[in-house]
Protein backbone atom coordinates (compact mmCIF):
# COMPACT_ATOMS: atom_id res chain seq x y z
CA UNK A 1 0.00 0.00 0.00
CA UNK A 2 1.08 3.67 -0.58
CA UNK A 3 -0.32 6.51 1.15
CA UNK A 4 -2.61 3.86 2.55
CA UNK A 5 -4.36 3.12 -0.63
CA UNK A 6 -3.30 -0.36 -2.41
CA UNK A 7 -1.53 -0.40 -5.38
CA UNK A 8 -3.71 -2.58 -7.60
CA UNK A 9 -1.59 -2.45 -10.94
CA UNK A 10 1.42 -4.11 -8.59
CA UNK A 11 -1.04 -7.19 -7.78
CA UNK A 12 -2.23 -7.33 -11.09
CA UNK A 13 0.65 -7.61 -13.19
CA UNK A 14 3.21 -9.70 -10.87
CA UNK A 15 0.47 -11.83 -8.66
CA UNK A 16 -0.36 -14.87 -8.98
CA UNK A 17 -3.71 -15.73 -10.95
CA UNK A 18 -6.08 -15.64 -8.18
CA UNK A 19 -4.58 -12.49 -6.83
CA UNK A 20 -4.63 -10.93 -9.99
CA UNK A 21 -9.00 -11.46 -10.01
CA UNK A 22 -9.34 -10.57 -6.25
CA UNK A 23 -7.48 -7.56 -6.82
CA UNK A 24 -9.30 -6.33 -9.99
CA UNK A 25 -12.34 -7.15 -7.87
CA UNK A 26 -11.60 -4.93 -5.28
CA UNK A 27 -10.18 -2.61 -8.25
CA UNK A 28 -13.79 -1.93 -9.16
CA UNK A 29 -15.43 -1.95 -5.81
CA UNK A 30 -13.56 0.95 -4.09
CA UNK A 31 -13.39 2.71 -7.13
CA UNK A 32 -17.19 2.98 -7.87
CA UNK A 33 -17.77 4.80 -4.01
CA UNK A 34 -16.43 7.99 -6.02
CA UNK A 35 -19.93 7.98 -7.86
CA UNK A 36 -21.52 8.93 -4.87
CA UNK A 37 -18.64 11.16 -3.39
CA UNK A 38 -17.42 8.29 -0.39
CA UNK A 39 -13.96 7.15 0.48
CA UNK A 40 -12.79 3.66 2.07
CA UNK A 41 -11.14 4.20 5.44
CA UNK A 42 -7.62 2.69 6.14
CA UNK A 43 -8.84 -0.41 7.14
CA UNK A 44 -11.04 -1.35 4.48
CA UNK A 45 -8.07 -0.91 2.16
CA UNK A 46 -5.70 -3.59 4.60
CA UNK A 47 -8.81 -5.80 4.61
CA UNK A 48 -8.66 -6.09 1.06
CA UNK A 49 -4.82 -6.68 0.92
CA UNK A 50 -5.19 -9.38 2.65
CA UNK A 51 -8.17 -10.56 0.87
CA UNK A 52 -6.30 -10.21 -2.32
CA UNK A 53 -2.73 -12.24 -0.64
CA UNK A 54 -4.95 -15.10 0.40
CA UNK A 55 -4.76 -14.72 4.32
CA UNK A 56 -8.46 -14.56 4.17
CA UNK A 57 -12.08 -14.99 2.12
CA UNK A 58 -14.04 -12.75 1.00
CA UNK A 59 -16.91 -13.78 3.52
CA UNK A 60 -13.85 -13.36 6.01
CA UNK A 61 -13.55 -10.19 4.72
CA UNK A 62 -17.12 -8.69 4.80
CA UNK A 63 -17.23 -10.31 8.39
CA UNK A 64 -14.29 -8.28 9.64
CA UNK A 65 -15.76 -4.93 7.58
CA UNK A 66 -19.00 -5.53 9.74
CA UNK A 67 -17.67 -6.10 13.14
CA UNK A 68 -15.47 -3.09 12.65
CA UNK A 69 -18.31 -0.71 12.65
CA UNK A 70 -20.35 -2.82 15.28
CA UNK A 71 -17.22 -2.71 17.88
CA UNK A 72 -16.23 1.04 17.16
CA UNK A 73 -15.39 2.79 20.39
CA UNK A 74 -14.38 6.17 18.91
CA UNK A 75 -16.53 7.89 16.53
CA UNK A 76 -15.47 10.66 13.04
CA UNK A 77 -17.53 12.47 11.58
CA UNK A 78 -17.47 11.09 8.27
CA UNK A 79 -18.10 7.40 10.11
CA UNK A 80 -21.48 6.64 8.29
CA UNK A 81 -20.03 7.37 4.91
CA UNK A 82 -16.80 5.34 5.42
CA UNK A 83 -18.89 2.86 7.01
CA UNK A 84 -21.19 2.55 3.36
CA UNK A 85 -18.17 2.73 1.38
CA UNK A 86 -16.50 -0.22 3.35
CA UNK A 87 -19.30 -2.61 3.20
CA UNK A 88 -20.40 -1.74 -0.39
CA UNK A 89 -16.91 -2.32 -1.47
CA UNK A 90 -16.69 -5.65 0.12
CA UNK A 91 -20.20 -6.38 -1.12
CA UNK A 92 -19.27 -5.65 -4.65
CA UNK A 93 -16.00 -7.44 -4.00
CA UNK A 94 -17.82 -10.83 -3.51
CA UNK A 95 -19.94 -9.85 -6.27
CA UNK A 96 -17.45 -10.19 -8.80
CA UNK A 97 -15.04 -12.51 -7.59
CA UNK A 98 -18.57 -14.98 -8.69
CA UNK A 99 -19.32 -15.98 -12.05
CA UNK A 100 -23.31 -15.94 -11.65
CA UNK A 101 -25.57 -14.18 -13.47
CA UNK A 102 -29.31 -13.88 -13.41
CA UNK A 103 -30.40 -11.74 -16.68
CA UNK A 104 -33.92 -10.70 -15.48
CA UNK A 105 -35.87 -7.77 -13.50
CA UNK A 106 -35.11 -10.44 -10.31
CA UNK A 107 -31.56 -10.85 -11.21
CA UNK A 108 -30.96 -6.93 -11.29
CA UNK A 109 -32.70 -6.60 -8.27
CA UNK A 110 -30.55 -9.33 -6.56
CA UNK A 111 -27.43 -7.46 -7.68
CA UNK A 112 -28.68 -4.18 -5.61
CA UNK A 113 -29.71 -6.66 -2.45
CA UNK A 114 -26.24 -7.90 -2.22
CA UNK A 115 -24.23 -4.41 -2.27
CA UNK A 116 -26.20 -2.88 -0.15
CA UNK A 117 -27.13 -5.82 2.44
CA UNK A 118 -26.55 -4.33 5.83
CA UNK A 119 -26.17 -0.76 4.13
CA UNK A 120 -29.92 0.34 3.23
CA UNK A 121 -33.01 -1.06 4.96
CA UNK A 122 -34.40 -1.34 1.02
CA UNK A 123 -31.70 -3.37 -0.03
CA UNK A 124 -33.37 -5.15 -3.58
CA UNK A 125 -36.77 -3.14 -3.28
CA UNK A 126 -37.99 -0.90 -5.90
CA UNK A 127 -38.59 2.64 -5.21
CA UNK A 128 -42.63 3.72 -4.56
CA UNK A 129 -42.78 6.90 -5.53
CA UNK A 130 -41.24 9.56 -8.22
CA UNK A 131 -37.59 11.57 -8.31
CA UNK A 132 -35.80 14.06 -9.90
CA UNK A 133 -31.88 14.99 -9.04
CA UNK A 134 -30.34 17.74 -9.05
CA UNK A 135 -27.08 17.40 -11.27
CA UNK A 136 -24.16 19.74 -11.70
CA UNK A 137 -23.51 18.27 -15.25
CA UNK A 138 -27.09 19.31 -16.14
CA UNK A 139 -26.54 23.12 -14.01
CA UNK A 140 -28.77 21.79 -11.61
CA UNK A 141 -31.43 20.26 -13.64
CA UNK A 142 -32.81 16.59 -13.99
CA UNK A 143 -33.14 13.82 -15.96
CA UNK A 144 -36.58 12.69 -16.62
CA UNK A 145 -36.85 9.41 -14.89
CA UNK A 146 -38.94 6.61 -15.05
CA UNK A 147 -42.41 6.49 -13.13
CA UNK A 148 -42.44 4.25 -10.23
CA UNK A 149 -45.42 2.50 -11.34
CA UNK A 150 -44.01 1.50 -14.95
CA UNK A 151 -40.34 0.23 -13.76
CA UNK A 152 -40.97 -3.84 -13.50
CA UNK A 153 -42.23 -3.21 -16.89
CA UNK A 154 -39.95 -0.90 -18.49
CA UNK A 155 -36.86 -2.90 -17.47
CA UNK A 156 -38.63 -6.05 -18.67
CA UNK A 157 -38.97 -4.45 -22.12
CA UNK A 158 -35.78 -3.28 -22.08
CA UNK A 159 -33.94 -6.54 -21.14
CA UNK A 160 -36.22 -8.43 -23.44
CA UNK A 161 -35.07 -6.23 -26.40
CA UNK A 162 -31.84 -6.64 -25.57
CA UNK A 163 -32.05 -10.38 -25.67
CA UNK A 164 -33.40 -10.34 -28.76
CA UNK A 165 -30.92 -8.06 -30.67
CA UNK A 166 -29.01 -9.18 -33.52
CA UNK A 167 -25.43 -8.45 -32.80
CA UNK A 168 -24.19 -10.15 -35.99
CA UNK A 169 -24.65 -7.69 -38.48
CA UNK A 170 -22.74 -4.94 -36.75
CA UNK A 171 -19.31 -3.40 -36.67
CA UNK A 172 -17.36 -2.81 -33.46
CA UNK A 173 -18.04 0.91 -33.28
CA UNK A 174 -21.75 0.22 -33.78
CA UNK A 175 -21.79 -2.99 -30.89
CA UNK A 176 -20.56 -0.18 -28.51
CA UNK A 177 -23.06 2.61 -29.54
CA UNK A 178 -26.25 -0.16 -28.86
CA UNK A 179 -24.38 -1.49 -25.55
CA UNK A 180 -24.49 2.21 -24.78
CA UNK A 181 -27.83 2.93 -25.55
CA UNK A 182 -28.72 -0.36 -23.32
CA UNK A 183 -26.93 0.57 -20.42
CA UNK A 184 -28.21 4.15 -20.59
CA UNK A 185 -31.92 2.84 -20.98
CA UNK A 186 -31.46 0.80 -17.64
CA UNK A 187 -29.89 3.96 -15.48
CA UNK A 188 -32.56 6.15 -16.51
CA UNK A 189 -35.25 3.64 -15.63
CA UNK A 190 -33.70 4.38 -12.06
CA UNK A 191 -35.65 1.43 -10.29
CA UNK A 192 -34.07 1.82 -6.89
CA UNK A 193 -34.19 4.85 -4.08
CA UNK A 194 -30.39 5.01 -3.55
CA UNK A 195 -27.00 3.19 -5.21
CA UNK A 196 -28.71 3.23 -8.82
CA UNK A 197 -25.66 4.13 -10.42
CA UNK A 198 -23.44 1.18 -8.70
CA UNK A 199 -25.74 -1.21 -9.18
CA UNK A 200 -25.84 -0.39 -12.97
CA UNK A 201 -22.05 -0.43 -13.28
CA UNK A 202 -22.19 -3.93 -11.68
CA UNK A 203 -25.20 -5.41 -14.01
CA UNK A 204 -23.26 -4.04 -16.96
CA UNK A 205 -19.93 -5.73 -16.36
CA UNK A 206 -21.33 -9.33 -15.35
CA UNK A 207 -23.85 -8.67 -18.51
CA UNK A 208 -20.75 -8.11 -20.27
CA UNK A 209 -19.04 -10.95 -19.33
CA UNK A 210 -21.81 -13.25 -19.64
CA UNK A 211 -21.24 -12.09 -23.55
CA UNK A 212 -17.98 -13.10 -23.85
CA UNK A 213 -16.48 -9.42 -23.46
CA UNK A 214 -13.32 -8.90 -21.64
CA UNK A 215 -14.01 -5.84 -19.58
CA UNK A 216 -11.63 -3.45 -18.77
CA UNK A 217 -12.29 -3.17 -15.03
CA UNK A 218 -9.69 0.14 -14.60
CA UNK A 219 -11.90 2.04 -16.19
CA UNK A 220 -14.81 1.63 -13.55
CA UNK A 221 -12.05 2.32 -11.12
CA UNK A 222 -10.64 5.67 -12.47
CA UNK A 223 -13.67 6.93 -14.43
CA UNK A 224 -16.74 6.04 -12.51
CA UNK A 225 -17.81 9.72 -11.84
CA UNK A 226 -16.74 9.74 -15.12
CA UNK A 227 -19.24 6.98 -16.14
CA UNK A 228 -22.26 8.27 -14.02
CA UNK A 229 -22.08 11.79 -15.72
CA UNK A 230 -21.85 10.24 -19.08
CA UNK A 231 -25.11 8.27 -18.05
CA UNK A 232 -26.59 11.45 -17.34
CA UNK A 233 -26.03 13.70 -20.77
CA UNK A 234 -27.57 10.07 -22.52
CA UNK A 235 -30.77 10.87 -21.27
CA UNK A 236 -31.16 14.33 -21.26
CA UNK A 237 -32.70 16.44 -23.40
CA UNK A 238 -34.15 20.08 -22.72
CA UNK A 239 -35.61 20.99 -26.61
CA UNK A 240 -36.68 24.26 -25.17
CA UNK A 241 -32.85 25.37 -24.39
CA UNK A 242 -31.60 23.66 -27.47
CA UNK A 243 -30.08 20.22 -25.71
CA UNK A 244 -30.45 16.81 -27.39
CA UNK A 245 -29.44 13.30 -25.66
CA UNK A 246 -26.06 13.06 -26.16
CA UNK A 247 -24.63 9.31 -26.10
CA UNK A 248 -21.40 10.01 -27.69
CA UNK A 249 -20.05 10.43 -24.16
CA UNK A 250 -20.72 7.09 -22.73
CA UNK A 251 -20.32 5.61 -26.23
CA UNK A 252 -16.28 6.94 -25.28
CA UNK A 253 -16.13 4.99 -22.14
CA UNK A 254 -17.31 1.77 -23.75
CA UNK A 255 -15.07 1.77 -26.98
CA UNK A 256 -11.65 2.22 -23.76
CA UNK A 257 -13.85 -0.60 -22.00
CA UNK A 258 -14.23 -2.57 -24.54
CA UNK A 259 -12.06 -1.93 -27.37
CA UNK A 260 -8.85 -1.04 -25.65
CA UNK A 261 -9.29 2.72 -26.80
CA UNK A 262 -7.63 5.70 -25.64
CA UNK A 263 -10.45 8.38 -25.62
CA UNK A 264 -10.05 11.80 -23.36
CA UNK A 265 -12.71 11.29 -20.82
CA UNK A 266 -13.00 14.46 -18.81
CA UNK A 267 -16.14 15.23 -17.06
CA UNK A 268 -16.12 18.39 -17.46
CA UNK A 269 -16.72 18.31 -21.30
CA UNK A 270 -19.52 17.16 -20.32
CA UNK A 271 -21.45 20.27 -18.25
CA UNK A 272 -24.27 21.81 -20.41
CA UNK A 273 -23.58 25.10 -22.24
CA UNK A 274 -19.92 25.10 -21.37
CA UNK A 275 -17.56 28.06 -21.22
CA UNK A 276 -14.90 28.48 -23.70
CA UNK A 277 -12.01 26.60 -21.62
CA UNK A 278 -14.50 23.47 -20.85
CA UNK A 279 -15.06 22.62 -24.15
CA UNK A 280 -13.26 19.51 -25.70
CA UNK A 281 -10.31 20.74 -28.04
CA UNK A 282 -10.71 19.16 -31.53
CA UNK A 283 -7.65 17.15 -30.51
CA UNK A 284 -9.39 15.19 -27.91
CA UNK A 285 -12.17 13.96 -30.30
CA UNK A 286 -9.54 12.43 -32.38
CA UNK A 287 -9.70 9.06 -31.25
CA UNK A 288 -13.17 8.77 -32.16
CA UNK A 289 -12.69 9.09 -35.57
CA UNK A 290 -10.57 6.07 -36.10
CA UNK A 291 -11.89 3.30 -38.47
CA UNK A 292 -13.83 0.59 -36.93
CA UNK A 293 -12.93 -1.50 -39.49
CA UNK A 294 -10.13 -4.23 -38.04
CA UNK A 295 -6.98 -4.23 -39.74
CA UNK A 296 -5.23 -7.30 -41.70
CA UNK A 297 -2.54 -7.45 -38.77
CA UNK A 298 -4.42 -8.14 -35.74
CA UNK A 299 -2.62 -6.46 -32.52
CA UNK A 300 -1.47 -8.36 -29.92
CA UNK A 301 -4.40 -7.25 -27.47
CA UNK A 302 -7.33 -8.63 -30.09
CA UNK A 303 -7.11 -12.26 -29.29
CA UNK A 304 -8.20 -12.07 -26.23
CA UNK A 305 -10.85 -9.68 -27.59
CA UNK A 306 -12.81 -11.03 -29.98
CA UNK A 307 -10.57 -13.30 -31.95
CA UNK A 308 -8.71 -16.64 -31.30
CA UNK A 309 -5.96 -19.24 -32.16
CA UNK A 310 -8.28 -22.18 -31.98
CA UNK A 311 -8.87 -23.37 -35.38
CA UNK A 312 -12.27 -25.77 -33.89
CA UNK A 313 -13.70 -22.50 -32.41
CA UNK A 314 -13.37 -21.03 -35.08
CA UNK A 315 -14.82 -24.14 -37.51
CA UNK A 316 -17.40 -24.12 -34.59
CA UNK A 317 -18.58 -20.51 -35.05
CA UNK A 318 -19.03 -20.73 -38.61
CA UNK A 319 -21.45 -23.82 -38.33
CA UNK A 320 -23.55 -22.18 -35.90
CA UNK A 321 -23.47 -19.03 -37.29
CA UNK A 322 -27.58 -16.75 -36.75
CA UNK A 323 -28.90 -19.90 -35.53
CA UNK A 324 -29.30 -22.26 -32.81
CA UNK A 325 -27.90 -26.31 -32.83
CA UNK A 326 -28.12 -29.37 -30.64
CA UNK A 327 -25.35 -31.58 -30.35
CA UNK A 328 -26.27 -34.18 -32.48
CA UNK A 329 -26.97 -31.49 -35.27
CA UNK A 330 -23.22 -29.46 -34.96
CA UNK A 331 -21.77 -33.22 -35.44
CA UNK A 332 -23.65 -33.65 -38.36
CA UNK A 333 -22.86 -30.40 -39.99
CA UNK A 334 -18.93 -31.52 -39.23
CA UNK A 335 -18.76 -34.79 -40.42
CA UNK A 336 -17.76 -35.66 -36.53
CA UNK A 337 -19.13 -38.97 -34.52
CA UNK A 338 -17.72 -39.50 -31.65
CA UNK A 339 -19.63 -36.91 -29.14
CA UNK A 340 -17.14 -36.94 -25.94
CA UNK A 341 -14.27 -35.74 -28.53
CA UNK A 342 -16.54 -33.21 -29.97
CA UNK A 343 -17.36 -31.75 -26.44
CA UNK A 344 -13.94 -31.79 -25.34
CA UNK A 345 -11.95 -30.49 -28.49
CA UNK A 346 -15.33 -27.88 -29.98
CA UNK A 347 -17.55 -27.32 -27.14
CA UNK A 348 -16.30 -26.84 -23.65
CA UNK A 349 -13.20 -24.73 -25.37
CA UNK A 350 -15.68 -22.30 -26.87
CA UNK A 351 -17.98 -22.09 -23.94
CA UNK A 352 -14.94 -21.66 -21.58
CA UNK A 353 -13.57 -18.93 -24.04
CA UNK A 354 -17.44 -17.29 -24.11
CA UNK A 355 -17.21 -17.66 -27.42
CA UNK A 356 -20.76 -20.05 -27.00
CA UNK A 357 -23.17 -19.96 -25.18
CA UNK A 358 -26.33 -22.88 -23.72
CA UNK A 359 -29.72 -21.89 -24.33
CA UNK A 360 -30.82 -22.70 -21.26
CA UNK A 361 -27.67 -22.01 -18.89
CA UNK A 362 -29.64 -23.01 -16.09
CA UNK A 363 -30.54 -26.40 -17.02
CA UNK A 364 -27.50 -28.03 -19.15
CA UNK A 365 -29.29 -31.28 -19.40
CA UNK A 366 -32.14 -29.56 -20.65
CA UNK A 367 -34.14 -32.04 -23.28
CA UNK A 368 -34.62 -29.33 -26.09
CA UNK A 369 -31.04 -27.88 -25.32
CA UNK A 370 -29.37 -25.79 -27.87
CA UNK A 371 -25.88 -23.90 -28.19
CA UNK A 372 -25.84 -20.60 -30.10
CA UNK A 373 -23.23 -17.52 -30.47
CA UNK A 374 -22.51 -14.60 -27.51
CA UNK A 375 -22.14 -11.28 -28.67
CA UNK A 376 -18.51 -11.89 -29.05
CA UNK A 377 -18.76 -15.22 -30.86
CA UNK A 378 -21.22 -13.33 -33.01
CA UNK A 379 -18.59 -10.65 -33.67
CA UNK A 380 -15.75 -13.11 -34.64
CA UNK A 381 -18.48 -14.87 -37.36
CA UNK A 382 -19.20 -11.66 -38.67
CA UNK A 383 -15.39 -11.27 -39.66
CA UNK A 384 -14.78 -14.86 -40.18
CA UNK A 385 -17.75 -14.59 -42.97
CA UNK A 386 -16.03 -11.74 -44.64
CA UNK A 387 -12.80 -13.58 -44.72
CA UNK A 388 -10.74 -10.99 -42.69
CA UNK A 389 -9.68 -13.65 -40.12
CA UNK A 390 -9.66 -17.26 -42.45
CA UNK A 391 -6.97 -19.07 -42.79
CA UNK A 392 -4.68 -19.34 -46.08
Amino acid sequence: MTDGYLNFDEYIRQGEPAQRERADAWRVAIGLQAVDGLKTSEYLQETARRNIEGEITIDQAREMVKQYYVTKTTHDEDDADKEEADRVSSNISKLLQTDAFTYSVAGLAAIHRAIFEGVFKHAGKFREYDISKKEWVLRGDSVLYGRWQDLRMAIEYDLEQERQFDYSTLDKGQMMEHLAKFVAGIWQTHPFREGNTRTTAIFTIKYLRSQGFKVNNQMFEQHSWYFRNALVRANYRNLEKGINYEPIFLVRFFRNLLLGENNILKNRYMIINPPEEWKMPESDQTPDKLPDKLPDKLPDKLPDKFDTNNLHIKKLIEIIGRDKFSIKEMMDKAGLKNRESFMDVYINPAIKDKFVRLLYPKSPRHPRQKYLLTVKGLSLYNELTKGEFCEE
